[in-house]
C-alpha cells in the first residue's frame, strides 16, 4: 500500500499514477477501494494546480452558444449594440467592454470567467454609470490617458476606464472638510473623480521625501517670496516638489465650484490640487497658501481632506480649521506686524505707487498687497491692474 499524502513533485505524481492503475479493479468498500479513492482525490488537486485547462476563446464560446440556441447576428444585438460592434466583435476588431460581457454573461449564460479569461473570476456589480458623471468634460481634460479612443469608444468602455481612474483611492478613508463661499450643490461624483485625477498625476511624480516638520510658517514665506519673480507661480511648485510636496494643477469640472484643495495620498505624502478657476496672481498665492496652511496645521497625523473656495471671505459657518488655514495663510502672505503698521496708509491709499513700494520692501508681487485690500475693503473694483488678471494659466499652459 502507497503511504497517501500532497503530491508535491512529479516524481510523487508519477508514482501515484502508477499505484492508480494497479488498484483500477479494486472493490468498492475494501482498503484497496478506499486508496483508490483517496489517491483519485490527490492525482485531481496536483493535476488542477499543475496542468490548468485553458478558457474557452469568448468569441468562440459567443459563437458556440450562437449555434446551440439557434440565434443570429441580428439577436446579439441586444447584448453587444449595433449591427456593426457585433460584426466588429464576431471579427476581432473590437474588444469586448464589460457592459458587453454583463449582458452576454446575463442573457445567454456564458461564464464570465470565459468572457473575461481570468479563471474562478466572478462578475463584481457594476460600480460606476458614466451618466453620473461629467464624462464629457473628463474625457477632454484627459482622465483617461493613455486611452485614446473617440468619446462614444470611451463611453462603451467606461466602466472600465472610471474604475481605473479610481484604482488608487478605492480604499481612501478621508474625512472631507469644505470650505464653502455659496449654497450652490456641489456635485460630490464630480468632486471625487477631480480628485482621483489629481492622485493619478501626483502618483507618477517622483519627488523625494517629505518633512512635514519642515513645513513652518518661515517656510511658507520662502515660497511667498518667490512671487516677486514674473515667473514666481512655476518657481513655487518647482519649489515645493523639491521638498516633497506635490503640487497639481487640474482644471475644475463643473459644480465642484473649486480653487483648491489639499490630502494625502496613499503612502502618506501631501497633495495639493490647484484649479486656477480664477484666473489672477493674487488668487492663486491665497490659494496656494491656504492650502500649505492646511499642510502645516491639520494634515500631520489625521486622515483629512480639504476642498477650497477661496474666492470670498467665509461665511459665520465654516469650519474651524478654515479660519485657521486663513489666518495662517494672511500671516504668511503678508507679516502681521507689517500689515499693522502700514494697514491704514495702504487701505485709504488710492496710489499704485504706494501699493508697489509696500511690496517692494517684502520682496513679494504686488498682486498680494492689492487682493489684500480689495479683501479687506471688501472691493473687488479697486486696483485691477495690479492683480495679475488673466496672467497665471499661460504660465501653465502656454500654448492654449
Amino acid at each position: 500500500m502507497m503511504n497517501a499524502k500532497i503530491l508535491k513533485t512529479d516524481l510523487e505524481y508519477q508514482q501515484a499514477l502508477a499505484r492508480l492503475s494497479a488498484l483500477m479493479d479494486a472493490e468498492y468498500g475494501s482498503p484497496e477501494g478506499e486508496e483508490l479513492e483517496l489517491l483519485s482525490f490527490l492525482l485531481e488537486k496536483y493535476e488542477k494546480e499543475h496542468f490548468p485547462i485553458d478558457l474557452p476563446d469568448p468569441i468562440e464560446a459567443i459563437k458556440f452558444r450562437m449555434e446551440q440556441q439557434g440565434l443570429t447576428r441580428k439577436d446579439l444585438e441586444a447584448y453587444i449594440g449595433t449591427q456593426s460592434k457585433v460584426s466588429e466583435v464576431l471579427n476581432r476588431k473590437r474588444p469586448l467592454s464589460l457592459a458587453m460581457i454583463r449582458a452576454l454573461h446575463d442573457g445567454l449564460g456564458i461564464p464570465a470567467e470565459v468572457l473575461l479569461q481570468e479563471p474562478g473570476r466572478e462578475l463584481d456589480e457594476c460600480a460606476y454609470n458614466y451618466r453620473d458623471y461629467p464624462f464629457n468634460e473628463m474625457y477632454r481634460d484627459g482622465y483617461f490617458h493613455p486611452f485614446n479612443g473617440t468619446l462614444a469608444e470611451a463611453r462603451e468602455h467606461s466602466e472600465e476606464l472610471l474604475r481605473l481612474l479610481f484604482s488608487n483611492s478605492q480604499n481612501t478613508t478621508q474625512r472631507r472638510i469644505y470650505c464653502r463661499n455659496s449654497d450652490q450643490q456641489v456635485d460630490e461624483k464630480a468632486l471625487a473623480a477631480w480628485q482621483a485625477r489629481v492622485l493619478n498625476l501626483a502618483i507618477d511624480q517622483d519627488l523625494p521625501a517629505c518633512i512635514h516638520e519642515k513645513i513652518t510658517i518661515e517656510f511658507m514665506r520662502e515660497v511667498v517670496r518667490l512671487s516677486y519673480f514674473s515667473k514666481g507661480p512655476l518657481l513655487a511648485i518647482e519649489y515645493l516638489n523639491k521638498r516633497g510636496i506635490h503640487v497639481i494643477v487640474q482644471a475644475h469640472l463643473p459644480h465642484t465650484y473649486l480653487d483648491g484643495a489639499c490630502f494625502k495620498s496613499p503612502s502618506g505624502r501631501p497633495i495639493i490640487g490647484i484649479t486656477l478657476r480664477h484666473d489672477r496672481l493674487d488668487h492663486f498665492w491665497f490659494t496656494l497658501l491656504h492650502e500649505l496652511a492646511h499642510i502645516n496645521l491639520h494634515l500631520g497625523n489625521h486622515d483629512l481632506a480639504f476642498f477650497d473656495d477661496t474666492e470670498d471671505k467665509l461665511t459665520h459657518s465654516a469650519a474651524p480649521e478654515e479660519i485657521e488655514a486663513n489666518d495662517l495663510t494672511a500671516d504668511s502672505l503678508i507679516p502681521n506686524e507689517m500689515w499693522e503698521q502700514e494697514k491704514k496708509d495702504l487701505l485709504n491709499t488710492n496710489r499704485v505707487t504706494k501699493i508697489k513700494e509696500f511690496a517692494d520692501k517684502l520682496e513679494i508681487s504686488p498682486a498680494i498687497v492689492a487682493g489684500r485690500i480689495r479683501w479687506e475693503k471688501n472691493n473687488y473694483t479697486i486696483f485691477p491692474h495690479l492683480i495679475g488678471n488673466k496672467t497665471v494659466r499661460k504660465l501653465f499652459f502656454p500654448n492654449n
